[in-house]
């Protein structure tokens, strides 16, 4: 969704580029409205303080190549100053089954991009030691050397490439799990099929993308109960197919929320009055409308809220009552990916209203500790 919506912004900001359409004082005006500003300790993080956007640093010279500039910064959720890379290191004391097993993870992600945060909340849940670099999302520098131009992309051991969230989450489980397969047996049972969509695009798809590729013994450890598999599964596949797409078109539902969404954007990462102001008003203008086509594309109602709200509700009815998690006790991968797509609204309007007019709130409040303390990590032999 945020690739996506970087490369709509790329296409207006070329055009804009090759045409001059500020006056010769540099100045611009945008009347959007006034917005709060929603701080969140995850949500349009920056990667850092000082941390700061080469692209915007040009924006300074002026003309029509300013206003360039400032579009091409427009690139939805997991656009901010990330051009430069930026490496991390999550968990030092990760997942002993795993690190013992001699596996390095480096994610190549969008902060905030909702596939992004499904494998985070699944590695942070595990406990599992992982590197991050923050990819750019219009430049995509940090990926180059790669020919899927997508994220998440997980490295193991820098040298086996893991494509897709799903994948990722899938084969990592899997290895977690059966002592006796190495990751590049797993991955193998994920191939990689091309084709080309109702629009002319060529598309990657995965096969198996939501089993585990585990012994029938196995599966019985995992999946204990009948129908345990099946309707993780069908959750899973859900909030990529589904709950994923009501988010842009709900955070910059108005001009006051793209506002809000960029202003803390603008705010965490210390710009400069110049590079403030077209990161904030043009970014948010560009992402204000693109939201509207989102909400077209995929038949929402005019108030896109009422489609967030009934598919959260839907999600707390499918747990039900007598369980914490739809995992039962613990989060099982349908949990995980449900709550790494919503978190990456926290902070924001469109979060606050959720949690005042849903049934979510106890749910998430159990998966935020969950992930936060690494309930999922194995004790210590």
């Amino acid at each position: 969704m945020a690739a996506a919506s970087a490369r709509t912004i790329c296409k207006v900001g070329r055009s804009v580029l090759e045409t001059p359409v500020v006056s010769r004082s540099g100045t611009v005006s945008y009347l959007l409205g006034n917005a709060g500003a929603h701080g969140s300790r995850r949500a349009y993080g920056t990667g850092g303080s000082g941390f700061r956007s080469k692209l915007l640093s040009s924006a300074r010279a002026g003309g029509g190549r300013v206003l360039g500039c400032a579009f091409l910064l427009g690139g939805g959720l997991g656009l901010y100053q990330t051009v430069k890379m930026s490496a991390q290191q999550h968990l030092a004391e990760g997942d002993r089954t795993v690190s013992d097993r001699g596996l390095k993870l480096t994610m190549y992600q969008y902060k905030t991009c909702p596939f992004c945060s499904k494998v985070r909340a699944f590695l942070d849940y595990y406990g599992l030691p992982y590197e991050i670099v923050e990819v750019n999302p219009v430049m995509r520098q940090e990926i180059k050397w790669s020919s899927y131009r997508k994220v998440p992309i997980l490295m193991v051991q820098g040298e086996l490439q893991l494509n897709d969230s799903s994948v990722i989450i899938s084969s990592l489980r899997t290895f977690m799990i059966s002592k006796e397969k190495s990751m590049a047996d797993i991955i193998r049972c994920y191939p990689e099929l091309k084709s080309v969509n109702e629009r002319g695009k060529e598309v990657t798809e995965y096969s198996n993308k939501y089993w585990l590729m585990l012994s029938e013994a196995e599966y019985g450890n995992v999946y204990p109960e009948k129908g345990m598999q099946k309707e993780e599964m069908k959750w899973r596949q859900w909030a990529d197919d589904w709950l994923v797409h009501l988010i842009s078109p709900n955070v910059y539902r108005t001009t006051g929320e793209a506002l809000a969404s960029f202003d803390y954007i603008v705010r965490e990462g210390k710009f400069g009055a110049v590079e403030g102001f077209f990161a904030k008003y043009v970014g948010a203008a560009a992402m204000y409308v693109i939201s509207k086509r989102l909400k077209s594309r995929h038949n929402l109602q005019d108030d896109v809220r009422q489609d967030l709200y009934k598919a959260v509700n839907d999600w707390v009815a499918a747990i039900g009552k007598k369980r914490k998690f739809m995992g039962g006790d613990q989060p099982n991968l349908a949990d995980l990916a449900v709550f790494g797509v919503l978190r990456v609204m926290e902070g924001l309007q469109a979060f606050d209203d959720m949690m005042k007019n849903t049934k979510i709130k106890h749910w998430y409040a159990r998966m935020d500790r969950a992930t936060l303390n690494h309930e999922g990590r194995p004790p210590s032999p």
